[in-house]
């Protein structure tokens, strides 16, 4: 099948590649002129695990093209997917310029029947709207399809691949058909295909991550709890997540959700609550919580130091706002960093990928060390804030030759007290105990 993307940010990149890996022929479209440059060229713009493979494979088998020209990218398309930013406006809706502006352009440019798929996440109702600004310049028949994404940062090549469903609201047979035979190699194992109306279809991809942050935000209201009154949220966590009613996953506390979807999609539903005359007062706490959850670690540290920060350093491993990516966009990290540095602070940081993302932000107001050893030399205090594999095992022999200070503030609870303990460290973590293994 031929197939176009539009936009080749995170999601219409591992859409467009994925699409092609199972023989459709693919040209991805983005404004971006440079940016079309270097992908022609081989270069891929993001980290994302095996999407490299995928990405190479294709392109040289001629099944995944780019292209600056909106025109020629859907000229022999059957199905056209809109991989556009949403971004959040100043009141939390989410920014429409960008799918209704394209949506206008295609209305000028289709001449035969096609399948225009809302693949961004928009809110609801957004499908009746990109389906009206085709139709002022559209002289063919079209359908309107919302697909949302379910890609997992770190896991999206996977996800697509082998999706646990498939959300298609589409109003047509026909669309309806195209769709089943465009996704039917994906789900060989039995996976569904849910079909429905378009507007459940939008609403079924804000309520996913909207639950998904409530219960990250609960846990973490748990693990706040337990320090008060002495409980260890790990035991917690092992005591409702056998419970198959609430599960294991989404249940380890941490310093708050960050990226590029839940604090988005949160906002955003909220905001069309409101707009809808609902009061969601679920959403309001649960960003609330998360705001202040980012910068959880802060008070630990400053009653550590007894508010004495001005010339201190402090090391951070991790800076994406979660393992296996390279995106920081509303990562805890960099909310802890930045009152550092505005308390007198020193930073030195590292993180396997996102380094240079951050380099674009922070500029050299911080260090960027070669490894988490260089990171930690001469640091008063260690602070974890990714959970990345390599961060599990340390070489904790060098890692105290490195500090100045055996002291470790970890975001992501990724060392056991009793280990700590032996090891001398002072740890304080998230829901647990502290550690006073270096008291004299």
């Amino acid at each position: 099948m031929k197939i176009a993307v539009i936009g080749t940010g995170y999601v219409g990149l591992v859409t467009g590649t994925c699409l092609s890996e199972t023989g459709n022929e693919v040209i991805c479209v983005d404004i971006n002129q440079e940016k079309v440059k270097k992908l022609k060229e081989g270069v891929v713009p993001i980290y994302e695990p095996h999407l490299d493979v995928l990405f190479h494979r294709n392109m040289k088998a001629g099944r995944l093209k780019f292209t600056t020209s909106l025109e020629e990218g859907v000229a022999d398309a059957k199905i056209i997917f809109l991989a556009l930013p949403t971004p959040p406006g100043e009141d939390g809706s989410a920014d429409l310029r960008y799918v209704l502006g394209v949506a206008e352009d295609l209305g000028k440019i289709i001449r035969d029947y096609k399948i225009v798929v809302d693949k961004s996440t928009v809110p609801v109702g957004t499908a009746d709207r990109v389906r009206s600004a085709i139709a002022k310049n559209c002289q063919t028949d079209f359908d309107v399809v919302s697909n949302p994404e379910f890609l997992r940062e770190g896991f999206a090549v996977d996800d697509f691949m082998k999706p646990d469903r498939v959300v298609i609201g589409a109003s047509s047979e026909r669309a309806r058909k195209l769709m089943e035979e465009l996704y039917k190699p994906y789900v060989r194992q039995g996976n569904p295909i849910i079909f429905m109306d378009e507007r459940s279809a939008e609403l079924t991809k804000y309520a996913a991550n909207a639950f998904l942050a409530t219960k990250i935000t609960f846990m973490n209201e748990i693990a706040n709890l337990c320090e008060q009154l002495g409980a260890d949220v790990d035991m917690v966590r092992i005591g409702i997540g056998s419970d198959d009613r609430i599960g294991k996953r989404f249940l380890f506390p941490g310093i708050g959700y960050g990226g590029s979807c839940f604090p988005k999609d949160v906002q955003a539903l909220e905001k069309s609550a409101q707009e809808s005359s609902y009061d969601f007062r679920i959403l309001k706490s649960v960003m609330e919580v998360n705001e202040k959850q980012k910068t959880i670690l802060l008070p630990k540290i400053r009653t550590y130091f007894k508010n004495e920060l001005k010339g201190k350093q402090f090391a951070v491993w991790g800076l994406a706002f979660k393992p296996d990516t390279d995106d920081i966009r509303e990562a805890p990290a960099l909310y802890i960093i930045r009152e550092l540095l505005e308390a007198g602070a020193r930073v030195s940081a590292y993180d396997p990928e996102a380094m240079p993302n951050v380099k674009a932000s922070l500029g050299n107001s911080i260090e960027y060390a070669a490894n988490p050893y260089d990171a930690a030399a001469g640091a008063d205090a260690l602070l974890i804030c990714t959970e990345w594999s390599l961060f599990r095992t340390p070489d904790f022999e060098r890692l105290e030759q490195a500090l100045k200070n055996k002291v470790i503030f970890d975001g992501r609870n990724l060392y056991t007290l009793d280990q700590m303990a032996e090891l001398g460290y002072y740890y304080s973590s998230i829901g647990r105990n502290t550690v006073n293994g270096n008291k004299s």
